[in-house]
């Protein structure tokens, strides 16, 4: 621009204007470019960071045909997937958005790793976006470790099927059915050859929700197949598509990891915060026989509604017939659940139940207990 000269009063009166118009014009800019710019990744395993904090991952693994997907500033979308692979068999990817670590790549600022002792809760919130013209299911993988790892295979996988749209299954066979964060699911439970798969299967498509992720990990503590001592690694949500799958949609994702669940988690029975329950574990051993009486004390402040209590029989012992509560399965890592017309326990207040078993070898007693999830001190 040439420069002007004028007198000092009318430039003032133009520099004015001037500014005023630019100002103008960055007012507009600024209304109508976006928050950020969508960006577009096909690499096999190529991966892209939104909002500062959460992983978008294309994660093509099982074919070599062209998968995208699209990164936007809430979540991200598959805009090509090329490709199909037999229904009867592992699907062709897993493109998602993660907290956490995979592979060594880690969403910036992540808590996680963090023991699952430590952890007192984990809200979440997934809205999905589904097609008709694929094979797939929405699925929301949560992963356990006994280490703080952020490389590799996982020893266990959590998976919350969103919907399922084809004959496709989960891994392993039904094994029943459960509430969880107050839904009905179906359970299945199997393994992939690398790692233990725990997966929960919605009967109808669920497009949005908002849950603690806390629910499903103690949930599989209760079952066996996780420690409280051990490590949350990642939680995610995307898709594993079978044929096609493009137009699929994570629209929105938030996750948030609040660690402090216990001020002592390596020892529930040492100093630190009061453990929330109590167990007196009471019996009455003959050879090759026995009776065990157990009392479970709610030392928290609020009702634990739904109650399970979970424990590991020693090595040789089986359970023949249980009262007050079921007892399953019948050895190994099992789950006592109250009873349908008692399934409260109030604060401050308690449940007493009993079975009858059988050993082999030398007697001995559970040496740990879970309520809900929950490590409690033994009496």
């Amino acid at each position: 621009m040439p420069r002007l000269r004028h007198h000092p009063r009318t430039l003032r009166a133009v520099s004015a204007a001037l500014l005023t118009a630019l100002a103008a014009l960055a007012a507009l800019l600024t209304a109508t470019a976006p928050a950020q710019a969508d960006t577009t990744v096909c690499e096999e395993f190529g991966s892209t960071v939104i909002q500062g904090r959460y992983v978008v991952q294309n994660n093509r693994w099982g074919t070599s045909a062209t998968q995208c997907v699209t990164a936007t500033d809430s979540g991200f979308r598959v805009t090509q997937a090329d490709g199909s692979v037999p229904t009867d068999g592992a699907p062709k990817s897993y493109p998602s958005v993660f907290n956490g670590c995979h592979y060594t790549n880690c969403s910036p600022g992540t808590a996680l790793p963090a023991r699952v002792d430590g952890i007192s809760s984990a809200p979440s919130s997934i809205s999905y976006g589904y097609v008709d013209n694929a094979v797939y299911n929405a699925s929301y993988d949560i992963w356990l470790d006994p280490t703080p790892r952020t490389d590799g295979v996982n020893r266990t996988e959590i998976m919350i099927w969103f919907n399922r749209v084809g004959p496709i299954q989960p891994i392993g066979s039904q094994v029943g059915t459960a509430n969880v964060a107050g839904r009905t699911w179906e359970v299945w439970s199997g393994g992939n050859g690398t790692n233990d798969v725990l997966s929960f299967v919605a009967p109808s498509a669920i497009g949005s929700w908002s849950f603690d992720v806390m629910d499903f990990v103690r949930e599989t503590v209760a079952r066996g197949m996780a420690g409280s001592d051990w490590y949350l690694t990642s939680i995610q949500a995307g898709f594993e598509p079978w044929q096609n799958g493009a137009g699929l949609a994570v629209n929105s994702f938030s996750s948030t990891v609040n660690t402090g669940g216990s001020q002592n988690p390596g020892d529930p029975n040492g100093p630190g915060t009061p453990a929330a329950c109590t167990v007196s574990y009471a019996t009455n051993v003959w050879p090759g026989g026995f009776t065990a009486n157990v009392t479970v004390t709610n030392n928290g402040s609020a009702p634990v509604d739904g109650w399970r209590l979970g424990f590991t029989l020693p090595s040789g012992q089986s359970v023949v017939h249980a009262w007050n509560a079921s007892v399953t399965p019948s050895s190994g890592a099992v789950t006592a659940t109250g009873p349908a017309d008692s399934p409260r326990i109030a604060a401050g207040g308690s449940q007493t139940f009993g079975f009858q078993g059988t050993y082999s070898g030398s007697f001995a007693q559970p040496d740990a207990f879970l309520l809900n999830g929950t490590a409690c001190r033994t009496a």
